[in-house]
C-alpha cells in the first residue's frame, strides 16, 4: 500500500528532519510541506475537488462530496503550526476531509492532550524530537483507518463496488488428489467465460498454485493478514496479475509464515476478494486449518476432490465428518468431484455418494495425467490443449457450477465463449473457441456424461481388501 502523507510543519529546521524521516518510510509518498494552516487547508481542497461539478438542486444543497481518492491518506501537523492553533486545524480538516487521518506531532504527549486531540479528530500523537519507529507506526495506523474509511464512504478507487462475486472452494480430501489443478481449471474456465477471477492459494504450508502457473511474486496472502480494513489499493499491492487475466494471490514462500493467517484475516480477505471479482477460487489444499475452514465455511460452493481409491474415499468421509462436527458446513451442501476416473474403476461415483453423504458431481474427471504432465512440468497449466479430455471435464465442470456462462449469456473478455445448458437429462456443450464439454465427445476416453456406463461394476472387489461384493460402508468406517 503506497501511503501519501502531507505534512504541515511551520518551523524550516523542523521540516527538514520530518521530510528526511519520510522519505525513509516503507512505501510512503510524501508530498512537499506545507508551512502553515492556510496552505494545509488550500492544498486538501485542491485535491478534493470533484472530476464534474454536478448542479446545484432547486433547494440548494451542499455542493458535491469531495473526490476522496485524490486526497493524502495522513496528515502530519506540527504542533506550533499557524496561524490557526493546531487542535482547531485538526478539528477543521476531520470535518471537513473525514478520510484523511490526522497525526499530531507534540513534545507534550500526555494523557489530558491525547484526549484533547483525539476529541479534536486526531487519528494519533507521535513525541517530538521525532524517532523513526513511532512515526512509522502511527503513519501506518492512520493510513489502515484512511483506507477503511474511503471503502465505506465510496466514490473513489477504494471502493467496493458491486454485489458480492461467487466463492467456490477446492478442498483434497488427501495429498496428490489432484486439488490445484481442478482449481487453476476452474479459474481459467470462469475467465474464459468473461468473468473477471481471482485464484487464491489458501494451502498456507505447501500451496503450490505459484508453480503450475509459473509465477515469481513478492506479496503473499500474509501481507493482508494484519489488516482489518482491506482497500481495493491495499488489495491491488498484495494481489499478482497473471499474464491470462487472473488475479493470483497466493500462499507465502516460506511455508512457517502461514501460520499468521487466522480465520479472521480469511475472512477479510475473501470478503474484499468477493467485492472486486465476481468469481473467487480458493484452492484450500488438504490440510484444514483456521483460515481454509473459515473459506470452507463461506462458500457458495464448496468442492470436495477425491480420487476413486480406498484410501482417498476413506479421507473424503473424514474430511466430511470433520465439517459438520466443526460445524463448518453439512455433507448435503458439499459437492464431491472424482478425480482420474476410469471405466474399470472398482469405486465408482454413486458409492462415493453414499460413503460420503455428499452430491456428487455430474462430471467426473477422467484418469489422464498424461495430458497434464508436460504443462504441470513446464509451470503451464493454462497451455493445457483444448483436446484434453481432463480439461474438457473440468471445464464442464465450470459449467455445471455456475462459472460459465448460460447460453444467452455475454461473449467472454479476453476469451471464448463458454456456454453450458442442460435439455433433460442429455448435456449439450455449446462452445466457441472453448473445448467442448464431454458430453459432445463420442470417444471412449470421454465418456463421463451422466447415464448408465456411471452404474456400480458388479463382481469381486480387491480395492477394500476382500474378495466379496465390494460394499461401500465396510472400508470407510472409522477406527
Amino acid at each position: 500500500m503506497t501511503i501519501r502523507i502531507l505534512p504541515a510543519v511551520g518551523d524550516p529546521d523542523a521540516a527538514r528532519i520530518v521530510s528526511s524521516l519520510l522519505s525513509q518510510l516503507p512505501d510512503a509518498e510524501p508530498e512537499p510541506v506545507v508551512a502553515d494552516s492556510a496552505a494545509l487547508l488550500g492544498a486538501l481542497a485542491q485535491a478534493a475537488q470533484p472530476a464534474a461539478q454536478p448542479p446545484a438542486g432547486p433547494t440548494g444543497g451542499r455542493g458535491p462530496a469531495p473526490a476522496v481518492e485524490g486526497l493524502p491518506e495522513v496528515v502530519l501537523v506540527h504542533e506550533r503550526i499557524g496561524p490557526m492553533p493546531a487542535l482547531e486545524l485538526i478539528r477543521e480538516v476531520a470535518l471537513r476531509f473525514p478520510a484523511v487521518g490526522v497525526v499530531l506531532m507534540t513534545t507534550d504527549a500526555g494523557p489530558a492532550l491525547f484526549s484533547a486531540a483525539m476529541d479534536a479528530g486526531a487519528r494519533g500523537i507521535v513525541g517530538l524530537p521525532l524517532g523513526y519507529d513511532e512515526l512509522a507506526a502511527r503513519v501506518q495506523a492512520a493510513a489502515q483507518w484512511s483506507a477503511g474509511v474511503r471503502v465505506h464512504l465510496g466514490g473513489g478507487p477504494d471502493a467496493a463496488p458491486g454485489p458480492a462475486g461467487t466463492l467456490v472452494t477446492v478442498t483434497g480430501a488427501k495429498g496428490g488428489v489432484g486439488t490445484t489443478v481442478t482449481a487453476v481449471q476452474l479459474a481459467l474456465a470462469a475467465l474464459a467465460a468473461g468473468r473477471s477471477v481471482a485464484l487464491v492459494d489458501m494451502d498456507l504450508q505447501s500451496g503450490d498454485v505459484a508453480s503450475y502457473l509459473d509465477v515469481q511474486f513478492r506479496r503473499s496472502l500474509v501481507d493482508l493478514a494484519g489488516i482489518e480494513d482491506i482497500s481495493v489499493r491495499v488489495l491491488q499491492d498484495a494481489v499478482h496479475e497473471h499474464h491470462t487475466g487472473l488475479a493470483l494471490l497466493l500462499a507465502p514462500e516460506e511455508g512457517e509464515r502461514g501460520e499468521e493467517v487466522d480465520d479472521r484475516a480469511a475472512r477479510h480477505i475473501v470478503a474484499a476478494l468477493r467485492s472486486r471479482y465476481e468469481v473467487v477460487v480458493v484452492d484450500c489444499g488438504s490440510q484444514m486449518q483456521s483460515a481454509n475452514a473459515a473459506a470452507v465455511e463461506l462458500a457458495d460452493v464448496a468442492l470436495l476432490v477425491t480420487t476413486p481409491d480406498v484410501v482417498a474415499v476413506r479421507a473424503a468421509k473424514r474430511q466430511v465428518r470433520l465439517w459438520d462436527r466443526l460445524q463448518i458446513r453439512k455433507a448435503a451442501d458439499t459437492t464431491t468431484l472424482v478425480n482420474r476416473l476410469t471405466r474399470s474403476t472398482e469405486i465408482q461415483p454413486p458409492l462415493v455418494a453414499k460413503a460420503t453423504g455428499t452430491r456428487m458431481a455430474r462430471t467426473p474427471v477422467p484418469a489422464a495425467f498424461k495430458e497434464l504432465q508436460p504443462c504441470v512440468d513446464a509451470g503451464r497449466m493454462q497451455d493445457l490443449d483444448s483436446r484434453s479430455t481432463v480439461k474438457q471435464a473440468l471445464w464442464a465442470l465450470a459449467g455445471e457450477l455456475g462459472l460459465v456462462d448460460s447460453p444467452t449469456d455475454r461473449q467472454g473478455r479476453g476469451g471464448p465463449r463458454a456456454r453450458t445448458a442442460l435439455t433433460g437429462r442429455k448435456r449439450k456443450a455449446i462452445t466457441a473457441g472453448a473445448p467442448p464439454g464431454p458430453g459432445t465427445h463420442q470417444g471412449p476416453a470421454a465418456g463421463f456424461g451422466p447415464g448408465p456406463r456411471f452404474g456400480t461394476r458388479r463382481g469381486s472387489s480387491t480395492a477394500a481388501g476382500g474378495t466379496g461384493p465390494f460394499d461401500p460402508a465396510r472400508p470407510y468406517e472409522e477406527g
